[in-house]
């Protein structure tokens, strides 16, 4: 398994370089598998948003890239649900943060904002203030 950086899955999706765009395509139907760890979702999360990506489109590329067949990425179980907690209006380091947290007896914050919506959204683990 090969693991790819925040740049190919971005040049992938932004397709802002047809040169590495048609590169990363041609990796990912080459018939290898790739994976990447959660913090480069969380780079490209950020990546995209900086680049005028509204939330729903954001919420549609991740999606996109975990049902691609070449593409098993680290804690994909827990990428999927952060992926669900920033649809729902979460932050998405905030929702993966919390993803991540899974297990613990809480996830405490100083955030007052990231805590509230928690709440709202019925997240676990609970997040509590700090």
């Amino acid at each position: 398994m090969i693991a790819l950086d925040t740049n190919v899955l971005a040049r992938l999706l932004l397709r802002d370089d047809e040169a590495q765009y048609r590169r990363a395509v041609q990796l990912l139907g080459d018939g290898r598998e790739y994976t990447a760890p959660p913090t480069v979702f969380l780079e490209l999360a950020w990546v995209l948003s900086s680049t005028g990506v509204d939330r729903t489109d954001v919420v549609k590329a991740l999606k996109g890239l975990l049902g691609l067949v070449a593409f098993k990425p680290s804690h994909s179980t827990e990428i999927a649900a952060a992926i669900a907690l920033h649809e729902a209006g979460l932050d998405f380091a905030d929702a993966l943060h919390l993803a991540l947290s899974d297990g613990s007896d809480a996830l405490v914050t100083f955030d007052g904002r990231f805590a509230k919506r928690a709440e709202r959204l019925g997240a676990t683990p609970p997040v509590q203030m700090a």
